[in-house]
């Protein structure tokens, strides 16, 4: 890497209801800092309130941030402060409108420092995914019962791809609950391809397969839409939404404008299609 290069994330973000849904209630967001994917819950709208809320709230830290860059700010306590805004706004607004009582919201966040290090922000079962070179594997853990039985020994693995209970969340972000995220610090390096995405893909595309697409589908784009593609022809009963991103060097350029998909979008079919951002 030259002194006129820096690392820096190139993004790509697409998100589809699947075949089974009539709406998505599934928001993403890229910018040249901050990568996101929150899927909501609650039935009705209620879901993507809760997930355009998050997003809302996580783009306006990263507007703030990006208008302060030498702030020096620790970007996992800003990042956990941020999702304890989030939690404490969808207990607001159902507050004020009781039919909100049910809603919620997965968060997994990757937040970058400029130079090679992500603040990493999770809680639900959106999962977050790294490819670095040839070995692939899950950065976060889903905060679900059926997780928890695994990490207990009560069931295999195996067992827990095809549980009847496998979505049964034990934490995410709900009105009227506490925001209780997995926050950590990660190393990137040159060449890592992370994948966010929510639990339309996981639920039907097993995790080999996706390591798989990642690995010999060079084009973020076609990667992206690869992998949406297998979750429909997996019966697509969710909403799909991943976010893509390859580390490169590239020299000193202008980042593009951030990148708002899905519920937080008003889920207009333009935003919905991919999007690279240096």
């Amino acid at each position: 890497m030259t002194d006129s290069e820096v690392l820096r994330l190139r993004s790509v973000a697409h998100t589809d209801p699947g075949l089974q849904r009539d709406n998505n209630e599934d928001s993403g967001y890229l910018s040249a800092r901050l990568l996101v994917v929150a899927d909501g819950m609650g039935g009705h709208a209620y879901g993507e309130v809760a997930s355009a809320t998050a997003i809302g709230i996580l783009a306006e830290l990263d507007r703030e941030l990006a208008d302060d860059a030498e702030s020096g700010v620790d970007l996992l306590d800003a990042l956990g402060s941020a999702i304890t805004v989030i939690s404490d706004r969808l207990t607001d607004l159902a507050m004020d409108d009781p039919e909100l009582a049910t809603m919620g919201t997965t968060v997994t966040a990757l937040f970058w420092d400029g130079t090679s290090r992500f603040a990493i922000g999770h809680i639900g079962d959106s999962r977050a995914y790294l490819l670095r070179k040839d070995q692939f594997g899950q950065l976060t853990r889903d905060h679900t019962l059926v997780q928890s039985l695994v990490d207990e020994g009560k069931i295999t693995p195996e067992q827990a791809v095809n549980h009847p209970r496998r979505s049964v969340l034990m934490r995410a972000l709900q009105s009227g609950g506490s925001a209780e995220p997995d926050l950590y610090p990660w190393q990137a390096a040159v060449g890592d391809r992370y994948l966010l995405c929510s639990d339309g893909l996981t639920d039907v595309v097993p995790d080999e397969l996706i390591g798989q697409v990642l690995a010999s589908v060079a084009d973020p784009d076609d990667a992206v839409a690869t992998l949406i593609e297998l979750a429909k022809q997996g019966g697509g009963p969710d909403n799909i939404t991943c976010v893509l991103s390859d580390i490169v060097e590239s020299a000193d350029e202008e980042p593009g404008e951030p990148i708002i998909i899905g519920a937080a979008a008003g889920n207009r079919p333009e935003t919905d299609e991919p999007a690279a951002r240096a």
